[in-house]
């Protein structure tokens, strides 16, 4: 599954070797990303600020000018500009993100920050979310710019040699908590830095197979979401006597009552998705896929089950001050994700429904963030740009356009007019278990992955500027 140069393609300029040092540049840069603390919600602050000036040094080493914005002491986003001849019309965006969630230490077979290297993976918090596409972006941008200085040029100011648009490379803060100091800051104060003809995000180009038919999936779409936290009032009282007013018991309720999946909301990109897959498999194949089993394979039937329906999910349950002591108020912290169409108003009424009004009658319900659901079209431009360099480099692999089942930067770009596509090409070990990677244990990405990825995204980087 190593990449290698594609005859005809702007990676054939570069051999084999080139492309093995640019991949060993690659997985010491993630390497390093990751041994950086820049958890989300940072303890203590400061973390993300770190990881933007790992990366603005990465960009000096290379002749660049990184610029870092930081609106919040230590929350910091990093950008900076390569130029084109100014011919080919607005420029290309390659976006990430700094910040990860938390790890617990239990259950991981490697430090969850200690960046190692073992068996093929390179393994840490944010090794697919999403260390390893600043990675891969950092590494081309360094590419590009090296080709400026061979050919007597200053990267910081001089049109990069065969490029017509601008290259945009900007990696933020806080997208793991709604972007509003990252990318939400910057479309407000600085979209300069963000203005693009489109961007290249996380989580697409990514290959699964179904029946022995290998896919890559390029993120077109993605769900909104709304964050609730609720009280539940109960009465305070001696554990010794028992009551039903206990409120750890009806937040017990209240949970198992809001684990109903919710009834099934196909949408045009999900039933184009659907159709896509079935049409390029065996029939027996294609009908469990038509039934939302993505080929039984649990991990694919959970994205499947999650994008067709706006989901309900309880991650976070506070009660009770000392076990002697029944609670008269417990916390239930509820992630909701949607459908285009539905937004807070819908799923809290949702939510009344599902626990009953006599429950209800106890809930002081807080709309804590919410967001909608956004899509980019699935043609022409740059997404047939990705599709079609996949393609080039795995002539077996079928592009398809998928809804994301959780929320990215996208929507912050969405607010000025800039479509995103997921597009961090990887193809995986059809074993590997990618989507279960996200914010779970043992976080790894293959360096034969990234081995794959890095010249295809060099392509596309190449093509739709050139």
């Amino acid at each position: 599954m190593t990449g290698a140069p594609v005859a005809g393609l702007p990676s054939a300029t570069l051999d084999g070797e080139e492309w093995r040092r640019i991949c060993d540049e690659a997985v010491e840069l993630l390497s390093g990303l990751i041994r950086i603390r820049s958890v989300n919600p940072p303890d203590p602050p400061g973390p993300e600020t770190e990881a933007a000036r790992f990366v603005a040094d990465a960009l000096a080493d290379s002749g660049l000018d990184a610029e870092i914005v930081e609106p919040v002491e230590g929350r910091g986003s990093v950008a900076a500009r390569l130029r084109g001849d100014g011919t080919g019309g607005q420029p290309l965006l390659l976006l990430s993100h700094l910040d990860v969630v938390p790890a617990a230490d239990d259950g991981w077979t490697h430090d969850p920050f200690g960046g190692d290297v073992a068996d093929g993976y390179v393994w840490g918090r944010g090794a697919v979310d999403m260390k390893d596409m600043v990675a891969m972006e950092l590494a081309i941008v360094r590419r590009l710019a090296s080709e400026a200085r061979a050919a007597g040029r200053d990267p910081a100011s001089d049109p990069i040699p065969g490029l017509r648009r601008d290259v945009l490379f900007c990696s933020t803060a806080d997208e793991e908590a709604g972007g509003l100091i990252g990318a939400g800051w910057i479309v407000d104060n600085r979209p300069e830095l963000l203005t693009a003809a489109g961007a290249l995000n996380e989580c697409g180009g990514v290959s699964f197979e179904i029946a022995g038919r290998r896919f890559y999936a390029i993120g077109t779409a993605e769900k909104g979401y709304a964050v609730f936290r609720l009280r539940v009032r109960g009465t305070w009282g001696h554990g010794s006597m028992p009551r039903d007013d206990n409120a750890a018991v009806l937040a017990a309720e209240i949970v198992t009552r809001l684990a109903e999946p919710g009834p099934i909301r196909m949408t045009p990109v999900v039933e184009r998705l659907v159709d896509d897959i079935a049409r390029e498999l065996p029939s027996a194949a294609a009908a469990r896929v038509r039934d939302l089993q993505g080929d039984c394979d649990p991990s694919l039937a959970r994205a499947l089950a999650a994008i067709v329906r706006d989901t309900v999910s309880p991650d976070v349950i506070h009660a009770g001050v000392k076990y002697n002591v029944i609670p008269g108020e417990a916390v239930i912290e509820i992630d909701c994700r949607t459908l285009p169409g539905s937004n807070g108003d819908t799923m809290e009424a949702e939510l009344r429904r599902r626990v009953g009004e006599e429950l209800w009658a106890r809930v002081e319900v807080e709309n804590v963030i919410e967001a909608p659901a956004v899509d980019a079209p699935a043609s022409g431009g740059l997404y047939e740009m990705c599709a079609s360099t996949l393609i080039d480099h795995d002539p077996d692999g079928v592009p398809i356009a998928v809804m994301a089942p959780f929320a990215t930067d996208a929507k912050h770009l969405a607010r000025i007019g800039v479509p995103s596509y997921g597009f961090s090409p990887l193809r995986l070990d059809p074993a590997e278990r990618f989507l279960e990677r996200f914010h779970g244990t043992d976080e790894r990405v293959a360096v034969d992955a990234l081995r794959f990825g890095l010249p295809v995204l060099y392509d596309v980087v190449r093509r739709f500027c050139g």
